[in-house]
């Protein structure tokens, strides 16, 4: 099924699951008119399976993933899907809803369900039982659409199963299969079936290659069975990343379609070029707004500047998609007029800008799920997003830009995102670091290798300066500056609350570290300005935050912040463990004793190193003041199962330091 893919950040991706459990929520209270109705011989047959023993906590268990696809000489691809699920627990529920998506290009042929309840007896239900609704929210038009069936007796112990049809037309003849899930498949199976002459190649990613087995003429099956379920766990890589599947393509022999098969990344870049290449065309009215805003600037770094910061925050973000619109830009002419469009319509327009003042620029198609593009399996299905490769000119942008790229073929690329608002120009989202988008050009392309930024662009700098009372009230005041990500992570968690919850936001967070405390006083510090720091500056009391231990005190040093986290303690881990980005936080803490007061014993310094990351603490009494200093770095963002025991024994290390305390007793 062809979807409307850019800048959907990875709502594809999540959409199977989380939209089922969402619509059972929705749809639990509404039943639909089941019918006592025969079910197919076909989810009777899985029905009498026996299953065998899944672990206790295990919801469902997906007897049968089926993908039947015939394609004809026109190039109409037909689909039968079957899918069957056998409910094991209440939390199950939820496969009961069958979710199905389309849109002009894709037609619905039918759709049916059944289920077979543990206590006897079967019901039916069609797709006038469905309901229908829009799949995206954040477009002003788009012809994605999906239905909602939900399935009569989900209870635990029943058999339910679905089938359904699409009728399509693709723009490309690719199809995907999606077998793993996150229950365990019993049975999975994909059967093609081309046109006579046709060929197909296969690209097996994150599992195995399985070789398939004749079923005819000019037909071929893949089947695997017992797929593990890919489980949720936090930190982990993202699902579109590690998931199995299967990539077909399929051509007409020699009479094959270059662009339609795709068979490599060249290809691929040439189709989104004949696509999309003449949108950028400029206008007089778009030649007057270039010059209105780099006129007076002296150098093109500064006109690049400019330019750029208009079409990311002048040019508002809305979608129209229907049909091709789904890939194809709209003419940087009715984005320049209308002020407002998507990802590819305002890399297209800041593209016609940019050649108002000579500089050269490209299409850069990506996925905002890092890892979701992978080399062996050349296809736009790999893309949800796209974002601009400038052409930087000579001598600008020599200070340093972590989003800047010595390119083969293209030379100095700085790659740049303006639909992402709070990220500046010369910076990548983290979601585009450490992965790989595809170049665009009139004569092909290539895949680009994006960096991952240095620990030092995404950077907290939390300085304290505290009073300890001799009752044990800690007074503070704190002062935080964030820079690169974590500057936008943070302007973006304060800019989603209103004016009047911004301090209640800080409270819930403080209230993390701390016991019994008050906020006295807050301010933001550059909120708006997305080129610049981020600042908090805030102060509070926290009663009882010195313990009395007999005639001592027990002091943490470590006030606020937690960099330990618990990703390999709760289980035995399946996924790799994946870091946000690479990032620096330092803490410095003064804490001024209370009168009649002495140190007795101060934490020992801690180093902890594992290559990926790296945890300094140390704490030194000057005087009457404590003086708290400690750095975490992350270099890496991809920790393997191979390192979990380093890893475990690292975030233990950080653990206990942020558990420990200074002890205090009274001068003789």
């Amino acid at each position: 099924m062809k979807t409307n893919w850019f800048c959907r950040s990875q709502k594809w991706a999540k959409l199977g699951n989380r939209l089922a459990a969402i619509a059972f929520a929705i749809f639990a209270a509404w039943a639909p008119l089941a019918v006592h109705a025969g079910a197919p011989e076909w989810l009777r047959a899985l029905a009498r399976e026996p299953l065998g023993a899944y672990p206790s906590e295990t919801e469902a268990v997906q007897l049968l993933d089926e993908q039947i696809t015939t394609v004809r000489e026109n190039g109409e691809i037909r689909t039968l899907y079957r899918r069957a699920y056998k409910i094991l627990r209440p939390q199950g529920r939820h496969w009961g809803t069958a979710v199905v998506h389309f849109d002009s290009d894709s037609r619905l042929t039918f759709l049916k369900a059944w289920s077979i309840p543990a206590q006897g007896g079967e019901y039916e239900v069609k797709e006038k039982d469905a309901v229908e609704t829009s799949l995206v929210s954040d477009s002003l038009y788009s012809d994605n659409r999906q239905k909602i069936l939900t399935i009569p007796a989900a209870d635990p112990g029943s058999v339910v199963g679905y089938e359904f049809e699409q009728r399509r037309r693709p723009e490309v003849l690719q199809d995907s299969w999606w077998f793993q899930d996150s229950i365990p498949v019993r049975h999975a199976r994909y059967l093609l079936e081309l046109p006579k002459g046709w060929e197909h190649s296969a690209y097996w990613l994150n599992h195995e290659v399985r070789e398939p087995r004749p079923a005819g003429e000019n037909r071929w099956m893949w089947e695997v069975a017992d797929v593990p379920a890919l489980e949720s766990e936090p930190s982990m890589p993202s699902r579109s990343a590690i998931q199995a599947r299967l990539g077909i393509k399929f051509f007409a022999g020699e009479r094959r379609n270059a662009q339609a098969t795709q068979r490599s990344w060249e290809e691929v870049a040439l189709w989104y070029w004949q696509l999309a290449g003449a949108r950028r065309q400029s206008t007089p009215a778009i030649r007057q707004q270039v010059a209105s805003l780099t006129a007076s600037l002296p150098g093109s770094e500064e006109k690049v500047r400019a330019l750029a910061a208009y079409v990311q925050r002048q040019i508002r973000y809305v979608a129209i998609e229907i049909g091709i619109g789904g890939y194809q830009p709209h003419a940087a002419s009715d984005v320049f007029t209308n002020k407002y469009g998507d990802c590819k319509d305002k890399v297209t327009l800041l593209s016609a800008m940019l050649g108002e003042i000579g500089v050269d620029s490209h299409y850069i198609l990506v996925h905002t799920s890092r890892g979701a593009v992978q080399p062996v399996f050349p296809s736009m299905l790999s893309f949800n997003h796209v974002i601009l490769g400038i052409r930087v000119p000579a001598g600008a942008f020599t200070d340093f830009a972590s989003a800047l790229v010595e390119t083969k073929s293209f030379g100095r690329l700085l790659f740049f995102d303006p639909t992402d608002d709070m990220t500046p120009l010369g910076e990548l989202p983290p979601g585009l670091q450490a992965s790989q988008g595809l170049i665009v050009s009139e004569d092909g392309g290539a895949l680009a290798e994006f960096p991952l930024a240095p620990s030092n662009t995404n950077r907290l700098l939390r300085t304290g300066k505290m009073t300890l009372g001799p009752d044990g009230t800690l007074t503070a005041r704190i002062q935080e500056l964030y820079f690169g990500y974590l500057a936008a992570n943070r302007r973006t968690a304060m800019l989603a609350v209103p004016l009047s919850e911004r301090a209640r936001q800080l409270e819930r967070r403080l209230g993390f570290h701390l016991g019994d405390f008050v906020l006295t006083n807050a301010k933001v510090v550059d909120l708006d300005k997305i080129d610049s720091s981020f600042g908090l500056i805030y102060e509070f009391k926290a009663a009882n935050y010195a313990k009395r231990a007999g005639n001592l005190f027990l002091l943490r040093p470590r006030v606020l912040g937690q960099k330990s986290d618990d990703v390999l303690e709760l289980k035995e881990r399946k996924n790799p463990v994946e870091f946000t980005a690479a990032s620096l936080e330092t803490d410095i803490f003064e804490i001024t004793l209370p009168p009649g007061y002495v140190v007795d014993e101060l934490p020992p310094p801690v180093e902890a190193e594992i290559g990926a990351a790296s945890y300094k603490s140390r704490i030194e009494l000057d005087g009457n003041v404590l003086r708290y200093r400690r750095d975490y770095e992350i270099r890496e963002v991809h920790v393997g199962r191979e390192r979990f025991e380093d890893l475990k024994k690292f975030f233990r290390q950080i653990a206990s330091d942020e558990r420990s305390n200074a002890v205090l007793k009274r001068a003789q």
